[in-house]
């Protein structure tokens, strides 16, 4: 590998790990939230809304670490 790219591959590695935190973080607070929707009574939980709040993801946040990995994959196959 020539020295030229090593500060760029450090610099992609430091983003994907960046991007890989962000998801697990996304992933901890949904985990979270279905814990918190599990511990409501069932008898005043509509099914339709208790459907729409797990479905309830962060995509934009989602999209941007999906864009960083494939930003890295793209950088550590040239």
């Amino acid at each position: 590998m020539e020295s030229s790219q090593k500060p760029q591959r450090h610099a992609a590695e430091h983003e994907f790990e960046e991007s890989l935190d962000q998801l697990e973080d996304i992933l901890q607070e949904n985990l979270t939230e279905d814990e918190e929707v599990a511990k409501l009574p069932t008898s005043n939980v509509n099914k339709a809304d208790l459907n729409q709040d797990l479905t309830a993801v962060d995509l934009d946040a989602f999209e941007d670490a999906v864009a960083d990995i494939e930003k890295y994959l793209d950088e550590k196959t040239k």
